[in-house]
């Protein structure tokens, strides 16, 4: 019984291993140095023969191939499970410098020839020989038992064995182009245990700051100054420089420990064998960088807004023929890469007669060394509200090309819209305009159940008497439901008119958007959710002022909103608290910020919200 047991258990691996797809690999370093040897194998996951290897054209095999197999079986719940690899090892080493190619090997499994993917590998050449340091002693010289461990800890954790450089893809770029800045360690000969969290950054002034995922630490070796290092990128960031002019980064500090070697007078076998270690903390100085930043040329598109990339534009409409009272979207989408967050929303110039709503966006961006890309989806939402043909100019979005450094300028087609009169409008009004209908709200029209009084038709009694009291008060019921009816005409005749200046209608409403925005913004605050109190502060200011002020917002900008709150007699002191606001509120957004800074914007944007309304414009 054990016998058939273990012939089925056999074959049961024999078939597994069988059905499982054949996978032929080689792995071998990405980088190593000239005449230092290395290894390069090849594993497949079935038994196999006849190995052939690539032709290894400017390298040495040292030796090989070894070759070594593993297999594994579990059982889990039942179920069988068993892996099989076989691996095929040479030891080589460079002649040269250089980037080379090892092209792919075959080998034959059951019967049939598979290949294995190439390698590429990079050569670095070998460290040039330096002089010996001098030693900082003045005493113990060619005596290494006189040497102080504090001596040999010096020596290890010199700057020529361990540094920071602060590395910039780009030090020339115009305004809002994105570069990113790295922080590369690099070491030799030292043994680095860890490094620790007393790490300072610079405030990156003059830029706005997009880090990236760092992920783990990996280490690659690269040539750097004659010399074979060890190197590891702790950080890295994405900035976009917000003006011209020469800005320097400030040096950044970080701290590692490095384990060292001490060497001691006395010293025993064990000493000899095992090694005598201390750990040692050594401060580390990212030097600064300065970055010349261009200004924009000059020229700029009447739709020009900020954007810096490489940008597409796609459009779309739900439907071109719709009834009154029926919603129509627009869909633009914005895809590309450059300062995505920064792009601000183009205006539609809807004809009069549509209600807009504010638009939706919905951003679905990622960040890479080379800046933020991704795509900005912009719904836009608007309902007729009378009958007839419109037409929807064509939206504008203007861009500064950052490759062919050209300003460009992506524009929608037009669209005409055939509105039908709804099902809900009255035929026998048609003499009158559509939207003095569209205006009444269903909750203004209430029944009047009780209103309602029958007319009693018993006879009435012998006794009863008439008085004039009596005749009076009958013609009342008649009277006061007409009167209310006039009543109720001459209010809604009033508020038909104020809706239809759509302008008056945000004016008065203003005020009342902004509190649910600042609203919003004060719990957000309290979540410490930064993105969202950004988002609605900054909505809270643009929106108030474009309301208030009646600026459309395709010309909503800071200078349009001084321009016209000098006009109004505004003071200059209310007016800087103006641009300070929505400077702050659109760049501190993306800058990093301190709970104590939110504070102060939402105090700062309630303020002036308050003082505005002061001044009844």
């Amino acid at each position: 019984m054990k016998k058939i047991l273990s012939i089925l258990v056999f074959i049961g691996i024999a078939l597994s291993v069988f059905a499982e797809e054949v996978v032929f690999k080689a792995q071998a370093p990405k980088q190593v140095v000239v005449s230092r040897p290395f290894q390069i194998s090849y594993t497949v996951n079935h038994r196999s023969r006849d190995l052939q290897a690539p032709e290894f054209t400017d390298f040495d095999v040292l030796s090989g191939p070894y070759s070594s197999t593993s297999s594994s079986t579990s059982f889990t719940n039942g179920h069988m499970t068993s892996s099989y690899e076989q691996t095929y090892t040479y030891m080589l080493m460079a002649r040269k410098a250089g980037s080379f190619t090892i092209g792919p090997a075959s080998i034959k499994v059951s019967g049939e020839r598979v290949q294995s993917n190439g390698v590429r590998i990079e050569v670095l050449p070998e460290d040039q020989e330096t002089p010996p340091q001098p030693s900082h002693q003045g005493r113990g010289q060619g005596n290494p038992g006189g040497q102080s461990a504090q001596s040999s800890a010096s020596n290890q954790t010199s700057s020529e064995n361990i540094f920071i450089r602060t590395i910039a893809t780009k030090t020339r770029v115009h305004e809002q182009e994105a570069l990113m800045i790295s922080y590369k360690l690099y070491f030799a000969n030292v043994d680095v245990a860890q490094l620790t969290n007393n790490i300072k950054l610079p405030e990156f002034t003059g830029f706005l700051k997009q880090e990236l995922e760092q992920g783990e630490i990996q280490t690659e070796l690269e040539h750097y100054n004659g010399r074979n290092y060890q190197t590891a990128v702790l950080y890295r960031t994405i900035l976009y420089p917000q003006h011209s002019g020469d800005i320097t980064i400030d040096p950044a500090h970080f701290e590692a420990i490095i384990r060292v070697q001490t060497q001691q007078r006395v010293r025993s076998i064990f000493d000899d064998f095992f090694g005598s270690y201390t750990n040692v903390t050594k401060a580390l100085t990212a030097p600064s960088v300065t970055i010349h930043v261009a200004s924009l040329p000059g020229g700029k598109p009447a739709g020009f807004s900020g954007g810096v990339g490489k940008f597409t534009m796609t459009p779309s409409i739900s439907q071109t023929e719709i009834q009154a009272n029926e919603a129509v979207t627009i869909k633009l989408d914005i895809s590309g890469s450059g300062n995505m967050k920064l792009i601000k929303t183009p205006a539609i110039d809807w004809p009069e007669g549509f209600e807009p709503y504010d638009p939706k966006v919905t951003n679905n961006f990622k960040t890479t060394p080379s800046g933020v890309s991704g795509t900005k989806s912009i719904e836009y939402l608007a309902i007729p509200r009378s009958a007839g043909e419109y037409t929807i100019p064509a939206v504008k979005f203007s861009y500064f090309d950052i490759e062919e450094k050209v300003y460009k300028t992506l524009t929608t087609p037009e669209y005409t819209i055939l509105v039908k009169r709804g099902a809900n409008e009255s035929s026998a009004n048609s003499d009158q305009p559509s939207a003095v209908v569209s205006y009444t709200q269903k909750e203004n029209i209430k029944q009047l159940g009780t209103d309602i009084r029958y007319i009693d038709t018993k006879a009435p009694k012998k006794n009863t008497e008439y008085s004039v009291q009596n005749i009076d008060l009958i013609w009342l019921w008649y009277v006061c439901p007409a009167f209310i009816a006039m009543i109720l005409l001459i209010v809604l005749r009033k508020q038909i008119k104020e809706n239809a200046d759509l302008a008056r209608v945000r004016y008065k409403r203003a005020n009342k958007v902004a509190k649910k925005r600042l609203k919003a913004a004060a719990a957000a605050l309290k979540a410490n959710d930064k993105d969202v109190f950004y988002a609605a502060i900054e909505q809270a200011a643009w929106t108030y002022l474009s309301d208030r002020l009646s600026i459309p917002t395709a010309d909503l900008n800071k200078d349009n909103i001084a321009a016209l709150l000098t006009q109004k007699g505004v003071s200059e002191t209310l007016i800087a608290e103006v641009k300070n606001v929505l400077s702050t509120a659109e760049f501190a957004r993306y800058a990093p910020t301190t709970d104590h800074a939110m504070e102060d914007l939402y105090r700062d944007t309630t303020n002036l919200i308050n003082n505005l309304e002061e001044q009844k414009l």
